[in-house]
């Protein structure tokens, strides 16, 4: 199956929903609805009796619903994951798909402030919910607050720079744009790699305001509970920072990757991972850049 849309072209759509066995009557989560391209192809797999409970706390998202009795669409982030599929009676799952990270509609809606290419206010906020925006911490953080999120969530090499620059420049005025942001940055990186590391600021803010490291921590650690003995956790992440939790998390049932074992020495974990690491083809990163970023890891509830 094949699926594009305004909103979202879906990345590893085939590899991420045919990893989770689709069984006809089963119950599956798509944590990351969106523009609903992996609900959709689930929705196609199951049959009559089939259930799928997709989560998304973005208002947009919900204009995409898809008209089908077997769907539920939960308004809300996937860090209540089990909360709602307690409330819809849908313990245990079957199988559990999120693609993380932010979608194309949201990056090209320009006036959210998601993207340095274009002129907006400094939001950032997945949803109206949430309190705090890019603008706010841009203005309010200190510099040893900045430069932690700018390594931590950018992973950028002179974030005390990049910090330092932002507060000197809105002591004289407060910077409440993309573009007053970019201003301020030009200066700090050579022109053929000021996009590139630019872009790593506008990912760090976006992270930081939507709490999205914490999110998905709370969403893995909830798993396991989720899960039913031979179902399927197939996660889709974009950058290092969401890739090693998931890696760490399937490698030993934790985040510190620290196995555990029992008394008589036998690991403790809830998953084991179904082969490598799979990644886009070339044809598909031509087709969407979007993907050419994108890690696909899979595995098997114990």
């Amino acid at each position: 199956m094949e699926y594009t849309s305004t909103y979202h072209t879906p990345v590893l759509l085939r590899q991420s929903v045919d990893a989770l066995n689709i069984q006809p009557n089963g119950t599956y989560v798509d944590c990351t609805f969106g523009g609903g391209g992996h609900s959709t192809y689930i929705l196609s797999l199951l049959g009559p009796q089939g259930r799928l409970i997709a989560f998304d706390q973005d208002e947009h998202a919900l204009e995409n619903s898809i008209n089908d009795s077997r769907l539920v669409l939960v308004h809300h982030n996937f860090k209540y994951l089990r909360h709602f599929l307690d409330y819809n009676q849908a313990l245990p799952v079957d199988g559990i798909l999120a693609d993380l990270g932010i979608s194309s509609a949201q990056i090209n809606e320009g006036e959210r402030g998601f993207a340095h290419r274009y002129n907006a206010q400094l939001d950032m906020r997945m949803s109206k919910g949430i309190k705090i925006s890019a603008k706010e911490i841009i203005n309010s953080y200190t510099v040893q607050q900045l430069t932690d999120i700018f390594t931590k969530y950018g992973e950028l090499k002179n974030s005390y720079k990049v910090a330092t620059g932002i507060v000197n420049a809105r002591a004289k005025q407060a910077i409440n744009t993309t573009q007053e942001l970019n201003e301020v940055l030009v200066s700090i990186w050579r022109e053929f790699e000021f996009s590139k590391h630019l872009s790593k600021v506008y990912q760090a803010l976006r992270i930081e305001v939507n709490s999205e490291m914490e999110a998905l921590e709370d969403m893995l650690m909830q798993c396991a509970d989720c899960i039913k003995p031979g179902g399927k956790l197939s996660i889709i992440a974009y950058h290092s920072l969401e890739d090693r939790m998931v890696k760490h998390y399937i490698q030993s049932g934790n985040l510190s990757n620290k196995v555990q074992k029992d008394m008589y020495g036998n690991v403790l974990k809830p998953f084991t991972a179904d082969g490598k690491v799979q990644t886009p083809s070339d044809t598909e990163i031509e087709l969407n850049k979007r993907a050419r970023s994108a890690k696909l890891r899979v595995a098997t509830r114990n």
